[in-house]
């Protein structure tokens, strides 16, 4: 005995919110294939000794949302942008935000800088034009991506961009233990000793006479002291990561202690002029001495602070990895 038919009000509302955002071809076969499938189950339901309402609205139920059902039925993605280029999108996100945002946070920074704004002025329109440069690349860099997407999907078959092969695997990435590497990175500390020990008690140039110091005199003997204990640490902990035959996180975070005190005193000293030597660049460059003093303290303060910054995040995702 056939099972009485539903009611009509919300089958057909349901079967009416599914095909209204499908192609006008495809909707009789949708509703007409769809209507007969609910009308299936409500009678497996009523057969089961359920009311006529309550089978039609628990069917109903178990279909969904009728948008997501008509998603499926056109071979529509809910999604912005799916698994065919998901990898592909984030890789070189990740990439551009490491490159853009650093290069022009540092540009709009600098030239806040050279052009004579406070420390708090520069700070402030750094991080509001890093934020806006890093939302830009997350956008366009998305748009992209998407319209790529939508494209193949439409002409039904991927670019080359998502295709994937051997050839594209990545080579090992050493943890920083290697011999050689502490062997370079402990060269490097001597030799900035050896150069500011040299500059201090020598000079840098030997002009009009007599040697001149590329940095301040002031300097000697104090505050190259404090410099000379700072590397002496920094070498024993690249002696230390080589015997443990990777980075951990506590040595990590020592690094980043000593970047910090070297980048924050320099920053400092360079605010105060008493870093660099003035007499040096008004002996070597006589007409236009000051201004080059000046552009080349912020491009040092700038530059010192970068590549403590790099220094420290290096050892804590070479720290991280170790792990």
């Amino acid at each position: 005995m056939s099972a009485p038919a539903p009611s009509q009000s919300l089958t057909d509302r349901y079967i009416h919110a599914v095909v209204r955002t499908l192609p006008e071809q495809q909707r009789a076969d949708v509703a007409a294939e769809l209507g007969a499938s609910i009308a299936d189950q409500c009678d497996a339901r009523l057969a089961a000794g359920e009311s006529a309402e309550a089978a039609e609205r628990a069917v109903l139920t178990d279909l969904g949302d009728p948008d997501a059902l008509a998603a499926a039925y056109g071979d529509r993605p809910l999604h912005l942008l799916g698994p065919r280029y998901y990898l592909e999108w984030w890789r070189l996100l990740t990439l551009l935000l490491w490159i853009v945002v650093p290069l022009g946070t540092f540009g709009i920074a600098l030239g806040q800088a050279l052009a004579g704004a406070p420390a708090g002025g520069v700070a402030g329109s750094a991080i509001g034009g890093g934020v806006s440069i890093a939302v830009h690349v997350v956008f366009w860099t998305t748009l992209v991506f998407v319209l790529v997407e939508r494209s193949d999907r439409a002409r039904g078959k991927a670019t080359t961009l998502g295709a994937w092969n051997v050839d594209r695997l990545p080579e090992v990435q050493q943890d920083g233990s290697a011999f050689r590497d502490v062997v370079a990175a402990v060269v490097c500390v001597v030799a900035v000793a050896a150069v500011v020990v040299w500059d201090q008690l020598v000079g840098a140039v030997f002009l009009d006479g007599r040697w001149m110091s590329f940095l301040s005199p002031a300097l000697w003997p104090w505050t190259v002291g404090a410099l000379l204990v700072i590397l002496a640490i920094e070498v024993a902990v690249q002696i230390i990561r080589y015997l443990q035959r990777r980075w951990t996180m506590p040595l990590a975070v020592i690094n980043a202690v000593l970047d910090a005190v070297v980048a924050g005193g320099a920053v400092v000293l360079l605010s105060r002029d008493a870093l660099l030597n003035p007499e040096f660049w008004l002996a070597v460059i006589p007409r236009g001495g000051e201004t080059v003093f000046g552009v080349v303290s912020v491009v040092a303060g700038f530059l010192i602070v970068g590549t403590a910054a790099w220094d420290a995040v290096d050892a804590f995702r070479k720290a991280r990895r170790g792990r």
